[in-house]
């Protein structure tokens, strides 16, 4: 990986998720990968962990999905469903990566990825995840409704 500059490896990180090649996401994570899910407490430590559980996953692989186009700056992305990644911002070892994700149960969700780089491969992803929701009616007078996703 020492060829590729760190934001290479983040775009291959993104477009292996969204295509679900998980022999590309083997390659890009650091022997001491870990990843983090703070809001269920799960940490996966060890690539083989993550792909496994990948794999594993209840309800099958997502729906495979391909790279329409891109919008824009290198910044922006515009990808098909199922894992798709909205924005990348960073710089260094330290990027952020906002995504929509449609689970193969047809829910939808967004989720923020910190990921921390080492030696040119990705040593830590902690995700955040949220499900999509409706706006209480009670902000509807203080509000613009703006687009989801």
């Amino acid at each position: 990986m020492s060829d590729l500059n760190t934001r290479d490896v983040i775009d291959r990180y993104a477009r292996a998720m969204q295509e679900w090649d998980l022999d590309a996401l083997a390659a890009l994570f650091h022997d001491d990968y870990v990843e983090e899910y703070p809001q269920s407490g799960e940490r996966l430590r060890g690539s083989a962990n993550v792909l496994a559980m990948l794999k594993h996953y209840p309800g099958g692989e997502p729906r495979p999905g391909k790279v329409d186009h891109i919008v824009g700056s290198e910044d922006r992305w515009v990808l098909s469903p199922s894992y798709i990644p909205m924005r990348v911002e960073g710089t260094g070892d330290q990027y952020t990566v906002v995504a929509h994700i449609e689970y193969p149960d047809g829910s939808e969700w967004h989720e923020i990825q910190l990921i921390q780089l080492k030696d040119g491969r990705i040593a830590r992803c902690t995700d955040y995840f949220a499900p999509a929701f409706d706006a209480p009616e009670w902000r509807v007078p203080y509000v613009e409704q703006g687009e989801r996703g």
